[in-house]
């Protein structure tokens, strides 16, 4: 009984030390790693979030981009930095993926963090090259029964959400692409441009200007409904194929960090993701601002994590 006593005064003490240090938090600069290069959605979010945070902590926000092996690098980093909030990463649709897609992961995507916020949530275009004979979805379908594996995709990596999107574009339609992979949005990009490949998906502030410059055709989004940044274009579901998928940028902390300060940092993310100015920001880029509570976004990861296991055993997707 003695034992039982001293040990809840023991985590008393514990939380009651945490909510001191919570309001005094942060002294010195946070340093928030993002597993990507500049210029890319995860990249955009993390430092329009970061710039927010700090006007309303008044404190330093460093973005430090730390981009290798599809995220992992920058990942593990956070997951081994000392859980005083002084140490956050960003991830995007990818690091529910990793955690089916390697076998040995250095760290558990969900177990091995805090959650502070999921910031933003984006779709996915669609898009082909000129020269392809389709302007919808199921043109493209019809097109793709027709030369079952003839057609290509392009991503920007395996297990990229824009590869799995795809893979569960092919699942529910019945048809067969051949996935060429490349390092990055950017070359692959470009081979779409220059008609080396026939389709790929990615984000709308990736697309959309390419789309608009007549450089290549989108066929569709991949939302549940048709987003402000595109009103003309039609979702997947307008054109008969019940798939949708996309992105998302969340804030972590490594696990262990005092939950005081994870919900301060999840408050100051969600003030930031309702202000009318970042709305706007985001929604003219085809990025849906969220900024959710710490248990909101556990609860979304474990789902992305069943949902994407799913999508990758179904289509055996391989780490090459």
């Amino acid at each position: 009984m003695q034992y039982k006593l001293r040990l809840m005064l023991a985590c008393s003490a514990l939380a009651i030390c945490g909510a001191i240090h919570a309001q005094d938090y942060p002294t010195r600069p946070v340093r928030v790693l993002v597993p990507y290069t500049p210029g890319g959605i995860t990249d955009l979010v993390t430092r329009i979030t970061a710039g927010e945070l700090a006007k309303s902590l008044g404190q330093t926000f460093v973005v430090d981009n730390r981009p290798g092996a599809n995220s992992i690098l920058a990942v593990d980093m956070v997951s081994k930095a000392t859980p005083d909030g002084y140490t956050l990463g960003t991830v995007i649709a990818a690091h529910a993926a990793n955690q089916t897609l390697y076998a040995k992961l250095p760290y558990d995507s969900v177990k091995s963090f805090e959650h502070v916020s999921l910031l933003a949530t984006s779709p996915l275009i669609v898009c082909a090259t000129n020269s392809l004979a389709a302007t919808s979805v199921k043109d493209l379908v019809d097109l793709a029964k027709a030369k079952p594996g003839q057609l290509t995709f392009a991503s920007s990596g395996i297990g990229a959400a824009a590869h799995l999107t795809t893979e569960l574009l092919m699942a529910t339609t019945g048809i067969k692409m051949l996935h060429v992979p490349y390092k990055g949005t950017a070359p692959a990009l470009q081979d779409l441009i220059g008609g080396q490949i026939n389709i790929m998906l990615d984000t709308p502030s990736s697309m959309l200007p390419h789309v608009r410059a007549g450089k290549i055709k989108a066929l569709g989004m991949t939302s549940e409904k048709r987003v402000a940044v595109a009103p003309d274009m039609p979702t997947l579901i307008e054109g008969g194929v019940q798939v949708v998928g996309g992105t998302w940028v969340a804030l972590l902390a490594p696990a262990g960090t005092p939950k005081a300060i994870v919900d301060k940092l999840s408050r100051a993310a969600g003030t930031a993701m309702r202000r009318t100015e970042i709305k706007d920001r985001f929604v003219q880029l085809g990025i849906e601002p969220v900024g959710s509570t710490s248990a909101e976004l556990t609860a979304f990861l474990k789902n992305e994590v069943a949902k994407w296991a799913k999508v990758i055993k179904d289509a055996n997707v391989k780490i090459d």
